[in-house]
Order: structure tokens, then C-alpha cells, then sequence
């Protein structure tokens, strides 16, 4: 037996017992006479003591051999600690070491193993499995599991049954790029690694599965950000002989038992809003609704006054930032330098301040006068106090700008409080969506979308105005989930592929197994997937879903650790037919 308990859990009521414990040194004090070893596992840290008058000299001699990160088994007496620790439960008792055994030796670790580390984020990556044995990131890894299991207990008490789809799956065009698996036994042929498990959700459906989920890994070969990885997590979800509402319930009352069970936050029903709300009042289709600064247009309060900028744009869009009238000359300015970052691509900003002694003034003083610009400080609803930002130009260009501004603001004002939860259904996305580049429609959602039924008609006349009968989740301005009532009918469905570009051949290569099994009696069916990864982190208070996954990529998609991607033997290439002609 290597261990009666962990390093975690003996306390004063386990005085005067013989026990034996394992697990990893973590730091050591010697003092000459005496040496102190904290003693880590997963559980916790036990304080170990070795005295010269009480301890053996070999076992003394043993254990001034030893080493951070050393793994060693031992055996003691549970006694009181003299200067007691109440920072960690353990922290009233030591153990009187009586045998030692080093079960494994260990190199100095290239940094230290401590909450406050002094290891960078790539030598951590690199040394992923030394970083694990820290506790933020074991206490993470941790909340991940507490949260699956609370998800799985969840969807099964309401009827859902966990079923495994393919991970070896055909390659689609839609969405984003496909990760390839080229395969040995059919050369030149391929393998996709699956996006979703979206067709064989469906086809469950057609099968009479009736409620299922998946906590399943996805793949997408896209650049990366904080919130994204190469191959991520899914909360994969289908029912059948549903509607709209139904899926909504169910996944309002899941996300509501989270938040309630992890974060203490009770919510009644979850607000909703539509899609074309969204954009003209945050300029997003993922609100965070934790904070105000709603969109206002002026258009009809600012043409007009010989301001060119003004008069020749399609939108002239604000926010109201309260309380911030004071801010300096140079703060606006950082903040006008902000928005002209290639990343948000504006070309300048306009400023209205509503002082505190009930003067307005704005920094385009010489076309408006104090009349017009108390106007507009009216339609804003602004007080004394209150600092007005105005954007202009192409409305979805400068609707989406100004929604970048209003986000950094509410982080630079501290409104966006990671302890405080704002979920949030976002409905009627549209159907459809122009491509310019190719000329053609592409599904907002996916091409297995249902128009809502009131907007059918409209694929024959106006297919771009078609609303989709689609739902996104949002939480803190995250959308951490979204889905939509699936196509059930074979009719429809061929329709859609036409509006998409599909010639009859081309879907009947790509989807024509799930076309035939429209044929067999497929019933009214939706569903959702939420991101689980994003939703984790997200109850935990971050938003970077890195530090939730054992093993994750970085920025480049690499993973630094076991150095992959990477290439590939030749003998390999030529079994898979992939070797290049480099004479060509």
C-alpha cells in the first residue's frame, strides 16, 4: 500500500496514528538539526518532519538527499504542529517520519511549482505535465470534471441518452476548414475530422433516439484567439418532436442549474432579444447585457449643420459613458487612437461632454451650437456628468466599431464583473447571408437551418429576408451555445442546397445519405450545441479557455510539448500516397 491517506485530509483527530503517505516534495527547510518537507498530492500538502534527536541518522542522512519534486513514500506518527498553519487544512499537524523511500528522483524542474510561478507561458506549455501539478491549473482541470458531471446528470434526469458518433467522417464545404485524415486503404481519398456532429445527430433522430447528447470533441482548422482551439469541446444536443420553445427550456432550466450550483446566481427567465435588436442596440450579435450604453441614432439631429463628416455618412451612431465627463484631454485621445487601430478600422471619433456644472460642450463646437448639442444629450437621456462618444460612416461598419468601443470601455470601468452573469437568448438570426466574393448565399447558421415557417414563402421572392428559426445563447457577451429547429422535409431541404449554390449532384455527393434518410418517416427535430470549454471558463470567472484543457494548443496551433504538428516519414507518405513530386 502506498499511502493510508492523502496529503490532504489528517487533521488534530488523527493524533498518535501510524500512517503512510505519498506524493511529491515540494519545498524543504533544513535546519541543520531539523528539516521540514512539505509533502503535495492532489489533495492538499502535509508538513513532514525529520529531527536529528528523534530520527535515525541514516533516515536523517536519507532525507537531506532529497530533492524538489522528488516522489517518496512515508511512514510516521501523526503529532501536533508547533507553529500551526491555518491556511490549509493540514495545517494543525505534522508527521514524525519514521521511513523514508524514494520512489523516484527528479531533475530541478525548470520552474517553480507554486501558485505564483516564475515560469513563462511557453517554457509551462512546453512542461505541461509539471504545470498540471500546479494548483490553478489542477484546480481548473478539476472544476472541468464538476462541471461535465453536473451537465451529464443534468440532460440524463431529463430522458437524454449519451451516444458516440465518428470521428473519421466525409468533408463538407460549409463552415470552416476541415481538418483531413488521408486514409491507407483508399488512396487519394480522405477523411474529415468531424466540425460537429451535426448530420449524425439528425439522423439519431430519424432513428428514434429521440432525446439525444454528447459532451463531444470537435475539430476546426482556424486561426486561433483565446477563446478558440484547434480541436475543442461540444455540448452536443438533439430532440425530436419539438418546437422552438421546447429546446429553449431545456436548456435555459441546464443553464440555469449551473449558474445557480457553481456560482450561487439564481435567475428567473432568461431575457430575450432578437437579432436585428442586437445590432441596432449593441452593434453585435452577442450583447454582454451587464452593463448599459445602448446604441442612439442621431441622424436626424446632426445632418444638416454643415459637418461634412456627418452629412455624408450613412449612420451617425452613439454611446453615452456615464460619469466620465472629466475624462482628460488626453484619455479621449488615447480613445480616438484606439478606434483607429487597423483591428478596428474607424476614422475618428466624436466627443460630447454634459459637465458637471450643466455646460455642454463637444469637440465639434464650431458646427453645432449648445442648442443642438443639448438635443442630442436629451435623446441619449444623458445627465450632468456624462461623457457622449459619436461614431459615422457605413452602418454595419460603424455599428460594429463603435460595439468594439463600447466592450473595451466597459473593461477599462470594470462593468464587465466576471462574478456577475447576465445570460441571454438572441433569436430570428436571419436564414441567409450575401457573399460578395462568391457571389452567392451562405447559411447564417448551417444548411440543415429551418426557416421559421411564417417566412418560407420568402425563399421563392425575397430568400435574403427569410429569418432563420434559429437561437443563440449568450453569457457576458459570449455566445457560448447556439442551435436551431432542424429542415425535416426532403422538398425543403433540396431547396436549400439550390439557394446555397449546390448543384443536384453536388448535394447528392455531400448530404445525399441524409437526404435518403428524410425519405424514412424523419421527424420534427432541434436542437443546440453548447461550447463547453467557453462555458467553463466562463462560470469560473476567465474567458481564456487555454487554462481549462490539459493539453491545449497554442497561438499557432502547435503543441510545444510533444512538438506537433510534425512531419512525417517518408516510408508513411508513400503508404498514404502523399509524397510530393518536388521535380514538378
Amino acid at each position: 500500500m502506498f499511502r493510508t491517506h492523502t496529503n490532504g485530509e489528517l487533521t488534530v483527530q488523527n493524533l498518535d496514528q501510524n500512517v503512510t503517505l505519498s506524493g511529491w516534495v515540494q519545498t524543504i527547510r533544513d535546519k541543520g538539526f531539523m528539516m521540514w518537507i512539505d509533502l503535495r498530492d492532489r489533495y492538499g500538502i502535509t508538513q513532514l518532519v525529520f529531527d536529528a534527536d528523534r530520527s535515525s541518522k541514516e533516515l536523517f542522512e536519507s532525507a537531506s538527499k532529497l530533492g524538489r519534486e522528488f516522489v517518496i513514500q512515508i511512514e510516521g506518527k501523526v503529532i501536533e504542529r508547533q507553529s500551526k498553519n491555518q491556511k490549509i487544512p493540514t495545517g494543525e499537524i505534522e508527521i514524525l517520519v519514521e521511513k523514508l523511500t524514494i520512489l523516484n528522483a527528479s531533475e530541478t524542474p525548470p520552474f517553480s511549482i507554486e501558485d505564483q510561478t516564475d515560469g513563462g507561458e511557453e517554457l509551462r506549455m512546453k512542461y505541461r505535465y509539471l504545470d498540471i501539478r500546479r494548483n490553478p491549473v489542477k484546480d481548473k482541470l478539476i472544476f472541468r470534471h464538476k462541471m461535465a458531471q453536473k451537465v451529464r446528470n443534468y440532460l440524463s434526469d431529463q430522458d437524454f441518452i449519451e451516444v458516440e458518433t465518428p470521428v473519421l467522417i466525409k468533408s463538407t464545404p460549409e463552415g470552416a476548414r476541415d481538418f483531413v485524415v488521408p486514409s491507407r486503404m483508399n488512396p487519394g481519398q480522405f477523411y474529415a475530422l468531424p466540425q460537429s456532429p451535426q448530420t449524425f445527430k439528425q439522423l439519431l433522430m430519424i432513428g428514434g433516439m429521440d432525446r439525444y447528447f454528447q459532451i463531444v470533441k470537435c475539430f476546426r482548422d482556424e486561426d486561433l484567439r483565446a477563446d478558440r482551439q484547434p480541436e475543442f469541446t461540444q455540448i452536443d444536443c438533439e430532440m425530436a418532436f419539438v418546437e422552438q420553445e421546447d429546446v429553449l427550456e431545456i436548456f435555459e432550466g441546464m443553464t440555469a442549474t449551473l449558474l445557480k450550483d457553481i456560482a450561487g446566481k439564481e435567475f428567473g427567465k432568461f431575457p430575450r432579444m432578437t437579432f436585428a435588436d442586437a445590432m441596432q442596440k449593441y452593434g453585435n450579435d452577442k450583447p454582454d447585457i451587464r452593463f448599459g450604453m445602448e446604441f442612439v441614432e442621431v441622424n436626424d439631429l446632426v445632418k444638416g449643420k454643415d459637418f461634412k463628416i456627418f452629412d455624408d455618412a450613412e449612420l451617425v451612431v452613439g454611446i453615452n459613458v456615464e460619469g466620465c465627463a472629466e475624462y482628460t484631454r488626453k484619455q479621449i485621445d488615447e480613445l480616438i487612437d484606439w478606434v483607429k487601430r487597423p483591428q478596428i478600422g474607424a476614422n475618428g471619433m466624436i466627443w460630447i461632454k454634459f459637465q458637471n456644472d450643466g455646460v455642454v460642450t463637444s469637440s465639434v463646437n464650431k458646427f453645432y451650437n449648445e442648442e443642438d448639442l443639448k438635443k442630442i444629450t436629451e435623446k441619449f437621456g444623458a445627465k450632468a456628468g456624462d461623457l457622449i462618444f459619436l461614431m459615422s460612416g457605413n452602418e454595419n461598419k460603424v455599428r460594429t466599431q463603435l460595439s468594439a468601443l463600447r466592450m473595451e470601455l466597459g473593461n477599462r470601468l470594470g462593468l464587465r464583473n466576471p462574478k456577475e452573469f447576465a445570460p441571454l437568448w438572441v433569436i430570428d438570426f436571419p436564414l441567409l447571408e450575401w457573399d460578395e466574393e462568391t457571389n452567392r448565399y451562405h447559411a447564417m447558421h448551417h444548411p440543415f437551418t429551418s426557416p421559421k415557417p411564417e417566412d418560407v414563402h420568402l425563399l421563392e421572392t425575397d430568400p435574403g429576408k427569410a429569418r432563420a428559426n434559429a437561437y443563440d445563447l449568450i453569457l457576458n457577451g459570449n455566445e457560448i451555445g447556439g442551435g436551431s429547429v432542424r429542415i425535416f422535409d426532403k422538398d425543403l431541404q433540396a431547396k436549400m442546397f439550390n439557394l446555397l449554390g449546390f448543384t443536384k449532384e453536388d448535394a447528392e455527393a455531400q448530404f445525399g445519405f441524409l437526404m435518403n434518410a428524410f425519405q424514412y418517416g424523419a421527424p420534427p427535430h432541434a436542437g443546440l450545441a453548447l461550447g463547453f470549454d467557453r462555458l467553463v471558463a466562463i462560470l469560473d470567472g476567465n474567458e481564456v479557455i487555454r487554462d481549462y484543457i490539459a493539453f491545449p494548443k497554442n497561438n499557432s496551433g502547435r503543441d510545444v510539448m510533444i512538438d506537433a504538428p510534425s512531419s512525417i516519414a517518408e516510408e508513411q507518405l508513400d503508404e498514404l500516397a502523399l509524397r510530393l513530386n518536388l521535380k514538378g
